[in-house]
């Protein structure tokens, strides 16, 4: 099938006037995502047809603007339905070498020829804005990963820091595995931010699955304890075991006099609850 050409027309003009023979060759040179355009469209409602051709046009037309903001736009919407990355690559640079296509087919119709000189400059330009939005769409991609990534770490750590009321006063905080400087940041905003919202008056935090702490979160942990006292709590430390009591001996760290140290949590509970 012939492509239509007007001696008038643009390189851009000559593209959408030739749309269906652009889009059979753009999936020629496609094959592995040619095959799943329509499982793409159904995941992320992504028409890559319809997308390659806005890429073509930012790209022929030198719109900057619209091309980063449309990078960016793809990335997170393939950020967010994980689609493969390898797919978005191979149709970008299956975009590319159809794009030259055309532009070889427009030259050799048109009757003024371009010179060297402006061949080269065509090619720097037309390959730097392709290179732009794969860079744009890449950086996005990862932003919104490392964004979900950070959202979902800060919603486990929240839900790691789990204060129980059990009264309407006391409430329980038990505290499971390690317990680094994240997570030390997590208790502190939790606890602090709960003691005011639940009116909690006494907070027992148990230890007993916390086998042992580094001496800046020692100390940071201490702080937190100085916190609770400050909001006009008591707390309540129950569950020592020994190998966190020998760090604390050996670092010179006591919580004495930042709270009430008890047994086991169940005695603490009989006592507090019995009030």
């Amino acid at each position: 099938m012939g492509l239509t050409y007007d001696e008038k027309s643009s390189i851009t003009e000559f593209i959408i006037n030739n749309k269906a023979q652009f889009e059979n060759k753009l999936l020629s040179e496609a094959v592995n995502v040619a095959s799943k355009i329509q499982d793409i469209l159904q995941t992320g409602n992504i028409d890559l047809l319809v997308n390659a051709q806005k890429l073509v046009i930012y790209v022929v037309e030198q719109k900057e603007t619209e091309l980063v903001s449309f990078a960016e736009q793809e990335g997170v919407v393939w950020a967010k339905h994980s689609l493969t990355l390898a797919f978005k690559l191979e149709w970008v640079q299956a975009i590319r070498r159809t794009l030259w296509h055309f532009l070889y087919k427009f030259e050799q119709l048109h009757e003024k020829r371009s010179t060297m000189d402006q061949f080269y400059e065509q090619e720097k330009l037309i390959n730097d804005r392709i290179d732009q939005f794969l860079n744009n769409f890449f950086l996005s991609y990862s932003h919104y990963k490392d964004e979900l990534i950070k959202s979902q770490r800060q919603m486990v750590e929240h839900l790691s820091v789990p204060i129980i009321p059990v009264s309407r006063t006391v409430a329980v905080l038990p505290l499971i595995g390690l317990i680094d400087s994240y997570r030390i940041k997590t208790i502190e905003e939790k606890v602090l931010t709960d003691i005011e919202q639940l009116k909690v008056e006494t907070l027992i935090i148990d230890l007993s699955g916390v086998v042992t702490m580094e001496k800046d979160i020692l100390d940071h942990f201490r702080k937190v304890l100085s916190g609770i006292s400050l909001m006009g709590c008591e707390a309540v430390l129950t569950g020592l075991r020994p190998e966190l009591v020998r760090n604390m001996i050996h670092d010179g760290i006591t919580f004495r006099d930042k709270a009430n140290t008890r047994g086991t949590l169940q005695q603490t509970l009989k006592k507090y609850l019995e009030h």
